[in-house]
């Protein structure tokens, strides 16, 4: 029950599902996020970790930038499930049209020239 409460609470909050939307498309680095929902990187990287923490996104490091991705066939079942429900749910809204066309512009530069320190 526990997974459970935390997959729904992780999932319950419109930046993390934006977030699940957008990495519904591609894995993106921690920046990438960053410029398409215009927010904080602190502010972005707790979204992230919490989402992380109920399993409904994977991490991977690559020397300085850390990417992001929806979570694949190890994830729970339930997880799975509502990754699915939740994109498409939001897929046809207009703030979900506004962020996907932000992400094609920020996904068009190299990540190295984004995430510059």
């Amino acid at each position: 029950m526990r997974t459970t409460i935390a997959i729904l609470k992780a999932a319950a909050d419109e930046t993390r599902a934006r977030i699940l939307l957008a990495l519904s498309l591609k894995e993106l680095c921690v920046c990438q996020i960053t410029a398409v929902l215009d927010l904080a990187p602190s502010t972005v990287s707790k979204h992230l970790s919490i989402l992380y923490g109920a399993e409904l996104v994977n991490m991977r490091k690559c020397g300085k930038w850390v990417y992001y991705s929806l979570a694949g066939n190890d994830a729970p079942k339930s997880a799975r499930e509502l990754l699915k429900w939740v994109i498409a749910s939001s897929i046809d809204t207009e703030e979900a049209r506004r962020d996907l066309k932000k992400l094609r512009k920020v996904t068009s530069v190299p990540p190295e020239d984004l995430c510059k320190d």
